[in-house]
């Protein structure tokens, strides 16, 4: 998630200006901020997830199936997980996964090969002669699948993937015993689309050796996953209709305002080709050319270039029979992985910075803890001042004595805050806010300390709390795009 220029260059094979082009374009769309010392090195925010959320969006699986993949997770105290196919691979669209010293570490948008894992067999029953081709290539320049960072390099094994295919055909279902990594196995069911018995995705219950030997998974959870699966296929032969949302609008027009201000910074036609995969969504899952355009505001002929780029690069599937193009799982590697895994914490640290650069106070984010009599620090920015307010992350106090426990336990309507004038410390006064997730619940408070010497209370509300509210804003934009399709622990 986070690389030099230099480790861009390296990584890229582009000339540095390019990189440094293409870096402040991503900058100026929200999907990179820079950081370091000399405000160079990159990093991804929770602001890219938008791309792959508009590939989960259009898919529907994990809206439809997720719930039910969570609660034979809790049933069976064990990790399952949902997987499409993506050519020769597997990639993760959603994860259950248990809290041990040894569970599943695999990230959403993680990209597999199919060999090393229990859905592949079952995803190569369906595979083409072109598949088999690619996957034969593949495995002859990478041998030791050094070109999956999931997964450790492959040792010496046996490449009996013809054969486990076939038995998948056969039995309806697949495992993977240690294929991944010693100590690892697996046992899947593919979900089958109740339209056209096609694979639409592949159901998986994940284990260790520890727990469970392979013939075990077999024996013991494999009726209880295939039950799930069932279960699964019915709700996809009826789902519900897709919500309405509002396409993206005026792009165009930002883009160009774009190029206008940053002049060749700006790699125009970088930032219209993403905002093309925008477009898409769960009421829009396929759109033609025209359709495509409109919704972002482009020229037919410049979605139409990007639109065959993306389709060169497997990003993008057009249907001829239909003039219609899709997102393909692809669309994940575009920085989802190392995102998926995010934190409140680290979402709201660069803010709290910001902001504390602002007002030149100290700023934190703050949670309650389970027995809701005590706040917990989790993410602190201080501020260079001879006399300033030194709590650390980690620490706990009293809710109802601070502005941040008041916020939490109250949880305040919008347009409200939290004041706490030397109640839990002589001089010391602060202000905060509540920070809300995607159903409007309360899960978080942020706020602004500083000595009375230095502000009134009447100065914390005029000066301190506009500030306050924009970053709270911040935080919680970053949180519901994280937390679309992923799960977004608060500490």
């Amino acid at each position: 998630g986070t690389l030099s220029p230099s480790g861009l260059e390296r990584a890229t094979g582009l000339a540095r200006s390019t990189v440094d082009r293409i870096t402040a374009t991503l900058a100026r769309m929200g999907y990179v901020r820079l950081e370091g010392r000399d405000g160079r090195d990159v990093v991804l925010t929770p602001r890219l997830m938008e791309l792959g959320n508009a590939y989960l969006a259009a898919l529907r699986l994990p809206a439809l199936l997720d719930a039910r993949a969570d609660a034979l997770a809790d049933e069976l105290d064990e990790s399952v997980s949902l997987a499409v196919g993506d050519r020769d691979g597997i990639r993760f669209i959603h994860q259950a996964t248990r809290r041990r010293a040894m569970s599943l570490s695999f990230r959403i948008g993680d990209l597999l090969p199919a060999e090393r894992t229990a859905p592949g067999p079952l995803f190569a029953t369906e595979w083409t002669e072109e598949d088999w081709r690619r996957r034969q290539e593949r495995r002859a320049t990478d041998p030791e699948d050094r070109g999956f960072p999931a997964i450790p390099p492959r040792q010496h094994m046996a490449d009996d993937f013809t054969e486990r295919t076939a038995q998948a055909a056969r039995d309806g279902w697949s495992l993977d015993d240690q294929l991944i990594e010693p100590g690892l196995v697996a046992v899947s069911v593919p979900v089958r689309d109740p339209a056209t018995r096609r694979i639409a995705c592949v159901a998986s219950v994940v284990s260790h050796t520890s727990r469970h030997s392979a013939d075990d998974l077999r024996t013991t959870l494999l009726p209880r996953l295939r039950e799930t699966v069932t279960a699964m296929e019915e709700d996809l032969r009826e789902p519900p209709a897709p919500p309405t949302a509002p396409a993206p609008s005026d792009l165009a027009t930002w883009t160009a305002a774009s190029k206008q201000e940053l002049g060749r910074e700006f790699v125009e036609s970088l930032a219209r080709g993403l905002t093309v995969l925008t477009a898409f969504g769960e009421d829009r899952p396929a759109l033609t050319l025209a359709e495509v355009a409109k919704a972002t505001g482009l020229a037919r002929a410049t979605a139409r270039r990007a639109l065959i780029t993306y389709e060169h690069l497997g990003l993008v599937r057009h249907a001829p029979d239909t003039h219609t193009f899709t997102l393909t799982p692809r669309v994940l590697s575009l920085g989802f992985p190392p995102l998926s895994r995010t934190s409140l914490p680290r979402i709201a640290q660069p803010h709290l910075q910001d902001l504390a650069a602002e007002v030149h106070e100290s700023a934190s984010l703050a949670v309650l803890t389970p027995s809701a009599e005590e706040i917990q620090y989790t993410a602190r920015a201080a501020t260079a001042r001879i006399m300033s307010v030194d709590i650390t992350v980690g620490t706990r106090l009293p809710a109802r004595a601070t502005a941040l426990g008041r916020a939490l336990l109250a949880d305040l309507p919008p347009h409200l805050y939290s004041l706490v004038d030397a109640e839990l410390e002589e001089g010391l006064r602060a202000i905060a806010v509540p920070i809300r997730d995607r159903a409007g619940r309360t899960v978080a408070a942020a706020d602004i300390a500083t000595h009375a010497a230095r502000h009134t209370p009447e100065e914390c509300v005029e000066l301190l709390l506009p500030p306050l509210r924009k970053t709270a804003s911040r935080i919680e934009a970053d949180l519901h795009m994280a937390s679309r399709f992923t799960r977004v622990p608060l500490t």
